[in-house]
């Protein structure tokens, strides 16, 4: 591109030099911005640049200038985003399993474009991709947007699931048979993103890892389920499963030592009843689906919890202790 079409580009030039070169804690001087503006072509005087300043402070840049020993240092305020939410969308894009490291690196890197150079490499600091745990479906950003249309759209969606085998290999479940159901919800949880959606040959609502699933299309099906979705509430589900594992629905009672109010506030909300036992014990009455993953969460917490009913389920905890008291005996 030649000097004379980059001159028209010197307002945008600005614009990417202050956000670029600048923060709260770095700034530049008048010399410095034309200094920078001639990399990019650009011929500039103090008095034009002055006016360009002014326009971007009219248009809603927060730049701010301020004299030191006769000369003025300009930086950027306030921005669209501060370097403590940037940090935070970095730490959940590396946390989430569901994005490819390939993904996650890119992602962070676009995140990075809102910082500063020097705040940039703040976030850059943070990047530790490689060693965490991350699928290896790189379809799952079309999969999470066609399911998100096909909601838009009200239509059922196929697909096929898979699961790992032991040869690290993708195995078709039901022998590479179609899924066909009603998306209705996209939940995230336990650091990997479900699709909740209504199974019309099963009559009930099912989840689906999404990164998972493969060939999705969209049907010119309507969708189903909607009365039952309508009664549907998300939070109570994710609650209610654990690691989004299904089990029979029970109202199970917990015997817990008072250090451990806080866990049980943290896994099922304040609305949780806790009724005192005595100075030391408190119990817990929670709606939860009763599978292994529930019954293990509650052995972790050791001696501080015991699940006290009802008696179908404490039949459940004394089965599994069998089970593995057999599976590990020498």
């Amino acid at each position: 591109m030649g000097r004379a079409s980059n001159q028209k580009l010197k307002l945008m030039y600005l614009m990417k030099i202050m956000l670029e070169k600048t923060d709260e804690t770095h700034s530049i001087t008048m010399s410095g911005i034309i200094t920078a503006l001639e990399t990019y072509g650009v011929c500039a005087e103090r008095k034009s640049i002055y006016n360009d300043i002014e326009s971007l402070r009219q248009y809603g840049m927060d730049i701010i200038g301020i004299q030191e020993k006769g000369t003025y240092y300009y930086h950027i305020g306030n921005r669209q985003f501060e370097l403590a939410e940037l940090k935070l969308l970095v730490d959940s894009v590396q946390s989430a399993k569901f994005i490819t490291a390939k993904k996650t690196n890119e992602l962070i890197k676009k995140i990075e474009g809102f910082a500063s150079q020097y705040e940039a490499t703040q976030l850059h600091r943070q990047v530790y991709v490689s060693e965490r745990i991350k699928t290896g479906n790189e379809n799952i950003y079309y999969n999470v947007d066609k399911i998100h249309t096909a909601i838009a759209d009200n239509s059922k969606i196929v697909f096929q699931y898979f699961q790992w085998n032991v040869d690290k290999k993708m195995e078709l479940r039901k022998n590479g048979a179609l899924y066909e159901v009603s998306p209705w919800a996209l939940s995230w949880d336990d650091e990997n993103y479900y699709l909740v959606a209504y199974d019309g040959i099963a009559e009930k609502i099912k989840h689906f890892r999404v990164d998972k699933m493969l060939h999705i299309e969209i049907t010119k099906m309507e969708r189903e389920g909607q009365k039952i979705f309508d009664k549907f509430d998300m939070a109570v589900y994710t609650k209610k499963l654990f690691g989004m594992f299904d089990g029979e629905e029970e109202i199970v009672k917990i015997e817990c030592e008072n250090n451990l109010a806080g866990v049980m506030i943290d896994r099922f909300g304040k609305d949780v009843t806790m009724v005192k036992k005595d100075s030391e014990h408190f119990t817990v009455h929670v709606k939860v689906a009763v599978s292994r993953q529930f019954l293990s969460w509650v052995m972790a917490l050791g001696y501080g919890a015991k699940i006290v009913g009802p008696k179908r389920v404490v039949q459940q905890v004394n089965m599994e202790i069998e089970r593995l008291i057999e599976q590990y005996k020498e």
